[in-house]
């Protein structure tokens, strides 16, 4: 393995470019002949915006994140920054793989807008291939890379259906684990651009299931048979007032079962050690965002709190209350400091299984270094802090006859990080990492590229006294 770390290095160094480049991922924001000339420059007025590239997307969605108007009166001083918001907006509604805002004078008062932009190919019927297990160190090293731990099947996706940003998603999945799914989402449905609508269904079965954690790492049941369905149909309603607010309130319904021989080994999986479990539940969000690039930001900062109701009744009664925001600074060129910190509260605490999941379950709950446990609990924060520099960007050539895709960019960045947690839990077991401080560090290297796609490679320590190698996508 260290080998093998050294080749990589090695490799990546011979092919990153230490020129300074064009940023390719985002695109820059032309600034305009007035910001060398503010001193005589007084007020502007937006005359037009005139917008290029857009094949299948409506001109009002670009509008719509753009934080100029037509008719706007700006400060000649303050137009450059606008710009650079405009463009960053208009960028981070993922229909893009390029966007670039330029002006043109008419007068010394009156200027034109150009807003240019590349679509991004929307239209992916591709083949579904994933593992069954939460990350890729948990197949590699706890499952013993069993291919038959596989998912796979058909994910089409039409992100921009109608040319109003809004994706319909269809997953037809075998293998390992069985899975329908469907969701559409419209953003905006009337005229004022502001109100929205979300809905989906799945239904998903599985061979095994997660009963209980042994020393916070996962112990399943396991058959040949599926031993749990899952059903779930839900919408939701979206207000957003302006480009950075979000607010949205959904309704879901939620039918799940499991096997009898679930129970011989779980007491208590689902309420009144039943084998099936029921409920509505209901959830109000509320979210701000204002970043450079929300696939992997570099300035600005988020705030995101959450209300969820789930059932009517005691039996499947459960209150959770979350908030968590992240703030991101450059600090010198290329390098920029990230620290994001988060929070729940589940309540009344009961010790059923289904009530106990918070750490390390999804993605965005995982404390760096602890890839191969989970935390339960019924309460708890979490910080992570990041140091990261860009280190070089590429183009790689794909030889093909497009215009949009003629070269594929890639960026890298160095980082050093550090996670510190706390998870609180009235019944614990015989937990390591429960009702105590949690921490982690480490370092690695993360590759960006567009349509959003991250590799992070990590090299990582945690309080237990181990290490190791972690690779994760996105």
């Amino acid at each position: 393995m260290r080998y093998c770390l050294i080749y990589f290095f090695v490799f990546l160094a011979s092919i990153i470019t230490t020129e300074a480049q064009r940023d390719s991922l985002k695109g820059i924001s032309a600034l305009n002949s007035f910001s060398k000339d503010t001193s005589k420059q007084k007020q502007i007025i937006i005359s037009a915006i005139q917008i290029v590239g857009n094949k299948r997307t409506k001109p009002y969605i670009i509008l719509r994140e753009m934080t100029l108007k037509v008719g706007d009166e700006i400060a000649s001083s303050d137009l450059p920054k606008q710009l650079e918001k405009s463009r960053n907006q208009v960028f981070n509604t993922s229909l893009f793989i390029e966007t670039n805002i330029t002006t043109t004078n008419i007068t010394r008062e009156l200027i034109i807008i150009n807003v240019e932009v590349k679509e991004r190919w929307y239209l992916f019927p591709v083949p579904y291939f994933t593992l069954a297990d939460r990350n890729f160190n948990q197949w590699w090293v706890t499952e013993h890379r069993d291919f038959s731990r596989v998912n796979y099947g058909i994910q089409a996706t039409q992100y921009n259906l109608t040319g109003n940003n809004d994706p319909l998603s269809i997953w037809l999945i075998n293998g390992y684990n069985k899975q329908v799914s469907l969701r559409y989402t419209l953003p905006f449905f009337n005229n004022s651009l502001k109100h929205g609508f979300d809905i989906g269904y799945s239904y998903i079965t599985q061979k095994e299931i997660t009963d209980s954690t042994d020393l916070n790492k996962q112990s399943f049941i396991k058959s040949n048979n599926y031993l749990f369905t899952f059903n779930r149909a839900d919408i939701s309603y979206s207000y957003r007032p302006d480009q950075y607010w979000r607010h949205s309130f959904r309704v879901a319904f939620t039918h799940q079962h499991i096997g009898d021989t679930v129970l011989i080994v779980k007491q208590n999986y689902f309420p009144n050690n039943s084998t099936e479990f029921q409920y509505i539940d209901f959830t109000y969000r509320v979210r701000y965002q204002n970043f450079d690039y929300n696939a992997y930001p570099t300035k600005g900062n988020s705030f995101d709190a959450f209300i969820y109701k789930r059932g009517l009744d005691n039996k499947s009664n459960l209150w959770q209350f979350g908030v968590g925001g992240m703030y991101v600074q450059p600090i010198f060129p290329k390098t920029f400091f990230k620290f994001a910190a988060s929070g729940i509260i589940k309540t009344p605490s009961k010790n059923y299984f289904i009530n106990q999941q918070l750490y390390g379950y999804t993605s965005n709950t995982n404390l760096r270094g602890l890839e191969y446990y989970v935390i339960d609990g019924n309460g708890g924060v979490l910080t992570q802090t990041t140091l990261f520099r860009e280190i070089g960007n590429i183009k790689v050539k794909t030889y093909l006859k497009s215009k949009n895709y003629s070269q594929i960019p890639f960026r890298f960045f160095f980082k050093l990080f550090g996670d510190v947690g706390y998870a609180q839990n009235d019944y614990p077991g015989n937990s390591l990492l429960n009702n105590k401080l949690i921490y982690t560090g480490g370092f690695g290297l993360d590759i960006i590229s567009f349509y959003d796609l991250a590799f992070r490679l990590e090299y990582s320590f945690n309080q237990l006294g181990q290490q190791g190698l972690f690779l994760h996508v996105h």
